[in-house]
Protein backbone atom coordinates (compact mmCIF):
# COMPACT_ATOMS: atom_id res chain seq x y z
CA UNK A 1 0.00 0.00 0.00
CA UNK A 2 2.86 2.40 -0.85
CA UNK A 3 3.27 4.77 1.67
CA UNK A 4 0.65 3.20 4.30
CA UNK A 5 2.62 1.54 7.25
CA UNK A 6 -0.23 -1.20 8.99
CA UNK A 7 1.55 -1.92 12.64
CA UNK A 8 0.51 -5.43 13.59
CA UNK A 9 2.54 -5.78 16.76
CA UNK A 10 0.31 -7.95 19.02
CA UNK A 11 0.20 -5.09 22.06
CA UNK A 12 -2.00 -3.18 19.62
CA UNK A 13 -3.88 -5.72 18.66
CA UNK A 14 -5.30 -6.76 21.78
CA UNK A 15 -5.75 -3.15 22.73
CA UNK A 16 -7.38 -2.23 19.48
CA UNK A 17 -10.13 -5.07 20.78
CA UNK A 18 -10.72 -3.46 23.80
CA UNK A 19 -11.40 0.04 21.40
CA UNK A 20 -14.24 -2.42 19.30
CA UNK A 21 -15.46 -3.66 22.08
CA UNK A 22 -19.25 -1.55 22.38
CA UNK A 23 -18.79 -2.68 26.12
CA UNK A 24 -16.28 -0.81 26.78
CA UNK A 25 -16.44 2.40 29.28
CA UNK A 26 -15.33 5.73 28.61
CA UNK A 27 -12.57 5.84 31.40
CA UNK A 28 -11.10 2.71 29.77
CA UNK A 29 -11.52 3.79 26.32
CA UNK A 30 -10.31 6.98 26.99
CA UNK A 31 -7.31 4.68 28.39
CA UNK A 32 -6.72 2.89 25.92
CA UNK A 33 -6.56 4.99 23.00
CA UNK A 34 -3.87 6.85 24.77
CA UNK A 35 -1.63 3.94 25.46
CA UNK A 36 -2.26 2.67 21.42
CA UNK A 37 -1.59 6.76 21.09
CA UNK A 38 2.04 5.84 22.32
CA UNK A 39 2.98 2.76 21.20
CA UNK A 40 1.92 4.30 17.74
CA UNK A 41 4.56 7.28 17.98
CA UNK A 42 7.49 4.76 18.48
CA UNK A 43 7.00 3.35 15.08
CA UNK A 44 5.99 6.77 13.57
CA UNK A 45 9.15 8.38 14.98
CA UNK A 46 11.31 5.52 14.17
CA UNK A 47 13.40 7.30 11.06
CA UNK A 48 14.13 10.57 13.10
CA UNK A 49 17.39 11.49 12.77
CA UNK A 50 19.86 11.41 15.47
CA UNK A 51 23.30 12.75 16.31
CA UNK A 52 26.03 11.66 18.93
CA UNK A 53 26.98 13.30 21.94
CA UNK A 54 29.11 12.72 25.01
CA UNK A 55 27.70 11.90 28.48
CA UNK A 56 29.36 11.54 31.41
CA UNK A 57 27.53 8.54 33.71
CA UNK A 58 28.24 7.61 37.55
CA UNK A 59 31.22 5.55 35.86
CA UNK A 60 32.58 6.64 32.35
CA UNK A 61 32.41 8.95 29.01
CA UNK A 62 29.57 7.52 26.66
CA UNK A 63 28.97 8.06 23.67
CA UNK A 64 25.19 8.41 23.01
CA UNK A 65 22.18 9.43 20.42
CA UNK A 66 19.90 12.38 20.95
CA UNK A 67 17.41 13.52 18.56
CA UNK A 68 19.01 15.79 15.58
CA UNK A 69 17.16 18.29 13.09
CA UNK A 70 13.63 19.13 12.96
CA UNK A 71 11.52 19.50 16.38
CA UNK A 72 7.98 17.83 15.89
CA UNK A 73 4.74 19.05 16.20
CA UNK A 74 1.61 17.30 17.22
CA UNK A 75 -1.67 18.40 15.39
CA UNK A 76 -4.78 16.52 16.73
CA UNK A 77 -7.97 16.81 14.64
CA UNK A 78 -11.03 18.18 16.93
CA UNK A 79 -12.28 17.16 19.06
CA UNK A 80 -11.46 13.07 18.85
CA UNK A 81 -7.43 13.81 18.31
CA UNK A 82 -7.36 15.20 21.37
CA UNK A 83 -7.36 11.54 22.61
CA UNK A 84 -4.40 10.87 21.52
CA UNK A 85 -2.19 13.86 22.64
CA UNK A 86 -1.59 13.62 26.23
CA UNK A 87 0.84 10.07 25.60
CA UNK A 88 2.48 11.41 23.01
CA UNK A 89 3.50 14.60 24.58
CA UNK A 90 4.72 12.43 27.87
CA UNK A 91 6.94 11.28 25.44
CA UNK A 92 8.12 13.83 23.63
CA UNK A 93 7.72 16.92 26.20
CA UNK A 94 9.39 19.10 23.70
CA UNK A 95 7.08 18.70 21.08
CA UNK A 96 4.42 21.64 20.51
CA UNK A 97 0.90 21.47 19.76
CA UNK A 98 -1.27 22.72 17.10
CA UNK A 99 -5.40 22.13 16.64
CA UNK A 100 -7.45 21.72 13.54
CA UNK A 101 -11.38 22.14 14.00
CA UNK A 102 -13.28 20.14 11.46
CA UNK A 103 -16.85 18.83 11.12
CA UNK A 104 -18.63 16.77 8.82
CA UNK A 105 -21.50 18.06 7.14
CA UNK A 106 -24.18 15.15 7.94
CA UNK A 107 -25.68 15.73 4.36
CA UNK A 108 -22.60 15.62 1.94
CA UNK A 109 -19.96 14.01 4.36
CA UNK A 110 -17.82 16.75 3.32
CA UNK A 111 -15.14 18.33 6.55
CA UNK A 112 -15.81 21.64 7.28
CA UNK A 113 -13.08 23.75 9.19
CA UNK A 114 -14.18 25.87 12.26
CA UNK A 115 -10.99 26.33 13.72
CA UNK A 116 -6.95 26.37 13.06
CA UNK A 117 -4.48 27.15 15.59
CA UNK A 118 -0.64 26.79 15.30
CA UNK A 119 2.51 27.16 16.86
CA UNK A 120 4.48 29.96 15.57
CA UNK A 121 7.20 27.79 14.07
CA UNK A 122 5.56 24.91 12.71
CA UNK A 123 7.03 25.02 9.49
CA UNK A 124 10.54 23.58 10.96
CA UNK A 125 9.08 21.54 12.57
CA UNK A 126 8.03 17.37 11.49
CA UNK A 127 4.30 17.85 12.30
CA UNK A 128 2.27 14.76 12.98
CA UNK A 129 -1.22 14.99 12.46
CA UNK A 130 -3.60 12.48 14.42
CA UNK A 131 -7.14 11.24 14.36
CA UNK A 132 -8.46 7.93 16.07
CA UNK A 133 -10.47 7.42 12.46
CA UNK A 134 -9.32 7.64 9.17
CA UNK A 135 -12.92 7.08 7.10
CA UNK A 136 -14.03 8.85 3.98
CA UNK A 137 -10.51 11.05 4.05
CA UNK A 138 -11.81 14.06 3.91
CA UNK A 139 -10.75 15.64 6.90
CA UNK A 140 -7.15 14.16 7.23
CA UNK A 141 -6.61 15.63 3.60
CA UNK A 142 -7.90 18.67 4.42
CA UNK A 143 -5.73 18.91 7.34
CA UNK A 144 -2.89 18.12 5.26
CA UNK A 145 -3.78 20.97 2.95
CA UNK A 146 -4.40 23.07 5.84
CA UNK A 147 -0.66 22.35 7.56
CA UNK A 148 1.00 22.42 3.91
CA UNK A 149 -0.65 25.92 3.60
CA UNK A 150 1.80 27.01 7.01
CA UNK A 151 5.43 25.56 4.95
CA UNK A 152 5.34 22.35 5.97
CA UNK A 153 7.11 20.00 4.07
CA UNK A 154 7.22 17.15 6.71
CA UNK A 155 3.88 14.81 7.64
CA UNK A 156 2.87 12.34 8.93
CA UNK A 157 -0.41 11.14 9.56
CA UNK A 158 -1.44 8.68 12.37
CA UNK A 159 -4.71 7.11 12.76
CA UNK A 160 -5.67 3.94 14.80
CA UNK A 161 -8.28 2.42 12.40
CA UNK A 162 -8.80 2.95 9.10
CA UNK A 163 -11.05 2.83 5.61
CA UNK A 164 -9.86 1.95 2.12
CA UNK A 165 -11.73 5.07 1.27
CA UNK A 166 -9.82 7.22 3.24
CA UNK A 167 -6.39 5.81 2.77
CA UNK A 168 -7.09 5.99 -1.09
CA UNK A 169 -8.48 9.52 -0.63
CA UNK A 170 -5.03 10.55 1.22
CA UNK A 171 -2.78 8.68 -0.93
CA UNK A 172 -4.59 10.57 -3.63
CA UNK A 173 -4.35 14.10 -2.61
CA UNK A 174 -0.71 13.56 -0.89
CA UNK A 175 1.16 10.85 -1.85
CA UNK A 176 4.09 12.71 -0.31
CA UNK A 177 2.67 11.84 3.11
CA UNK A 178 3.15 8.58 5.55
CA UNK A 179 0.28 6.83 7.07
CA UNK A 180 0.60 5.24 9.91
CA UNK A 181 -2.44 3.09 11.18
CA UNK A 182 -2.85 0.04 13.66
CA UNK A 183 -5.56 -1.77 11.52
CA UNK A 184 -7.81 -1.10 7.82
CA UNK A 185 -10.71 -2.11 8.51
CA UNK A 186 -13.87 -3.77 5.45
CA UNK A 187 -15.36 -0.64 3.92
CA UNK A 188 -17.49 2.52 4.43
CA UNK A 189 -21.21 1.95 5.53
CA UNK A 190 -24.25 4.23 4.17
CA UNK A 191 -23.25 7.13 6.83
CA UNK A 192 -19.73 7.31 6.01
CA UNK A 193 -19.08 5.26 9.42
CA UNK A 194 -16.05 2.37 9.55
CA UNK A 195 -17.03 -1.23 9.18
CA UNK A 196 -16.93 -2.97 11.65
CA UNK A 197 -14.53 0.22 13.39
CA UNK A 198 -15.80 1.33 16.77
CA UNK A 199 -18.49 3.59 16.80
CA UNK A 200 -18.07 7.08 17.14
CA UNK A 201 -14.51 7.77 17.95
CA UNK A 202 -15.26 11.67 19.78
CA UNK A 203 -18.16 10.41 21.58
CA UNK A 204 -16.81 7.26 23.04
CA UNK A 205 -13.30 9.76 24.49
CA UNK A 206 -15.64 12.11 26.17
CA UNK A 207 -19.05 10.35 26.75
CA UNK A 208 -21.36 12.44 24.74
CA UNK A 209 -23.80 11.10 22.22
Amino acid sequence: MGNVHVLEHPLLQHKLAILRDKNTGVKEFREVVGEISALMCYEATRDLPTREVMIETPIAMAKCKVLAGKKLAIVPILRAGLGMVDTIIDLIPSAKVGHIGLYRNPRTHEPVKYYCKMPPDISERHVIIVDPMLATGGSASDAITFIKEYGCHSITLMDIIAAPEGIAKVQKDHPDVDIFVAAVDEKLNENAYIVPGLGDAGDRIFGTK
